[in-house]
């Protein structure tokens, strides 16, 4: 993945629900409390970038009180509300009815750094089934629009009208639910179905 890949950048921009495990001084402007220590327990949604790093590092010392307390991760963190149960128990009941954009304009891209951090190999499955199931639809949906037009003697073929089936209505909800992986493989299906379909006619013609 490119360093300047706008996708990665916006998605590492993404704020998930933190909590900090020690004390820091000054930071209580993130807490609302401006000018104070930010204490152990707050909350605080932070960007993942961020996130990540304050995980992973420690604080490097030692408790001889409490060895458990000895270099503890700065934060822990929790899934963020777009990848949260009530989400993933609507995908589990029909991944096309969700509409991931609402979720997180890059859902998978946002799910994939999360389980990256984290074992969560239910959400796998849940998003292995959902990206399947909702990568036919696209694909349909895709084919029904490039194939739509009637073009050639003016006049609209069968299939030229079926494809207009997945333009309104609940096609037209499913398509401006896709997040930014699926808007990409929609356009990868849809000029991949007009070129082939345009191909098809010259091959006729000769």
């Amino acid at each position: 993945m490119s360093y300047y890949d706008i996708d990665a950048i916006l998605t590492d921009a993404e704020k998930i629900p933190c909590t900090f495990q020690i004390d820091v001084p000054d930071l209580g402007y993130l807490d609302n409390q401006p000018g104070h220590t930010l204490k152990s327990g707050s909350r605080v949604a932070l960007p993942i970038w961020l996130a990540e790093m304050l995980a992973i590092a420690n604080t490097g010392t030692i408790d001889m009180d409490d060895p458990s307390q000895s270099s503890k991760s700065f934060i822990t963190f929790d899934l963020p509300p777009a990848l949260g149960n009530d989400v993933v128990q609507a995908l589990k009941a029909d991944p096309r009815s969700v509409p991931l954009r609402d979720q997180s304009a890059h859902f998978y891209a946002l799910a994939t750094h999360m389980m990256e951090l984290s074992e969560e190999p239910e959400l796998s499955a849940v998003l292995r089934k959902t990206f399947v199931s909702r990568a036919a639809e696209i694909a349909l949906h895709a084919r029904k629009v490039g194939g739509a037009g009637g073009k050639g003697k003016g006049k609209a073929t069968k299939d030229d009208n079926a494809s207009n089936l997945g333009v309104g209505g609940a096609g037209e909800d499913f398509l401006r639910g896709l997040d930014e992986w699926e808007r990409k493989l929609f356009r990868c299906a849809h000029d991949g179905t007009k070129a082939s379909k345009e191909w098809m006619e010259n091959v006729k013609k000769r």
